[in-house]
């Protein structure tokens, strides 16, 4: 092995350090004990505390990707202080709990054991009183996962609707639009169902800006958005006449005001919710900065809130690379530079792959021929669209290997196949069920 080739090696690795350090620093177990305290006469969350003499149960829900440690965090904190819990986890991502029921069910399509666990939750809530503490534990993937369809509205109806914005190229905050007005759970709707009790959600963030109503279609906070948004974005993405009927009569009726919206800043189901923000992906970034600089690059974070189509986005972020490489602007070399967030992809051919993978395929592109250049892409849940991977890693290289076995990038990137591009490349980053979930980092090394 050439010098050249050993240094690119030893990025490579540097990268995947650099992300196993970013999965480190949001931990759902740590995210949770940094902000959740047992006192002595109770529980202090953030600046709030909840005296256990005022409450004659707590009770533990919720749903997302990382809610089996988030639960364990509490029993280890609560034990049997916990009088009963229901969390909804995706398939894969359970743990043995002493206190909390899980059920596992599919993610990104709902499917029925997610019907299941939601409607155990929304019961045990439901039964819920002013005496009653609800610990809910959200997280990335509470959408698919929280399955409670609205009246009318059947599952083959989510899963259709679904399909149709997975598909299409929408954003989070509108994919999450739709979702919230087809339920009877999300857009405050378990906040309904608990009322009058005290509810508190330790929230896990995997969307720009934190937003914490579209975090997991915002269960127990006031919703922002309306029938109308729902319409809006139907009609942006030219699926408005694709969507089942039962659906275009929801919201028809929610137009003409003859269902009730979801529930707003002010209601009262929502005096006595509070929410604290345990985990986000700038932690992560920050993390991920102080490791490559532990390996001796000079590093800087861009930005968390990347969004945009994945081809699109590295365009930018490659130019980066080159401007360090050329000029040492923003910063010279050995560096680092990250940025998180959550691109998509308009899905046009029949491949198989993700949001990340696409983006270092992309990224091989651009950077071809260049030397000392690594960028790799990894979602912090340990799942890149319906794949085993995370991601994938790149180099300048990447494309003079693809090469050497056959492979045509372009035809890859057409069919939307990067899945098997990387594989037959051995450059798939595959971590497992990370069981966090704070959107996707990328990074790039120059030396």
């Amino acid at each position: 092995m050439t010098h050249q080739a050993d240094q690119v090696e030893s990025m490579r690795q540097h990268a995947r350090a650099v992300f196993t350090a970013a999965l480190k620093a949001v931990d759902p177990v740590e995210a949770v004990l940094r902000y959740v305290k047992r006192v002595d006469d109770g529980l202090q969350v953030g600046e709030h505390r909840f005296a256990f003499n005022d409450y004659d149960r707590i009770l533990v829900v919720g749903a997302g990707k990382a809610g089996a440690p988030m639960a364990r965090a509490l029993e280890d904190l609560l034990g049997d202080r916990i009088s009963d819990g229901v969390i909804v986890v995706k398939e894969g991502h359970g743990l043995p709990l002493a206190h909390v029921r899980i059920h596992e069910a599919s993610h990104p399509v709902p499917d029925e054991r997610g019907i299941k666990g939601a409607e155990e939750i929304l019961a045990l809530v439901k039964d819920a009183g002013e005496r009653d503490l609800v610990l809910c534990l959200i997280s990335g993937g509470g959408s698919a996962l929280l399955v409670a369809p609205a009246e009318g509205v059947t599952l083959a109806d989510k899963q259709a609707v679904t399909r149709l914005l997975l598909a299409c190229g929408a954003d989070i905050h509108e994919i999450n639009t739709i979702r919230k007005h087809l339920s009877r759970a999300k857009g405050g709707g378990l906040a309904r169902f608990a009322y009058p009790a005290t509810v508190v959600s330790l929230i896990l963030s995997d969307v720009i800006g934190d937003d914490l109503n579209v975090i997991a279609s915002g269960p127990a906070v006031p919703d922002t958005s309306t029938f109308a948004d729902t319409r809006q974005v139907l009609e942006k993405y030219d699926i408005w006449d694709r969507v089942p009927a039962a659906v275009q009569s929801r919201i028809d009726q929610g137009l003409k005001g003859v269902i009730e919206d979801t529930p707003k800043a002010g209601d009262a189901v929502f005096q006595r919710c509070f929410s604290e923000l345990v985990g986000t992906n700038i932690q992560a970034l920050k993390a991920a900065g102080l490791k490559a600089l532990e390996l001796g690059y000079r590093t800087l974070i861009l930005t968390s809130t990347v969004e945009g189509e994945a081809r699109e986005v590295v365009k930018v972020l490659t130019a980066i690379a080159k401007e360090v490489r050329g000029s040492g602007n923003p910063l010279s070399a050995p560096a680092c530079i990250l940025c998180g967030g959550e691109t998509t992809v308009t899905i046009r051919g029949d491949g198989k792959g993700g949001r990340n993978q696409e983006f270092a395929l992309a990224s091989a592109l651009a950077l071809d021929g260049m030397e000392n250049v690594v960028v790799l892409a990894g979602g912090t849940d340990g799942n890149d669209g319906p794949t085993n991977a995370a991601g994938a890693i790149a180099d300048g290289s990447t494309l003079a290997r693809a090469r050497a076995k056959d492979l045509d990038p372009l035809y890859y990137l057409k069919r939307n196949d990067s899945y098997h591009f990387f594989q037959a490349l051995e450059d798939l980053v595959i971590t497992g069920p990370t069981r966090t979930n704070v959107m996707d980092v990328y990074l790039i090394l120059v030396a």
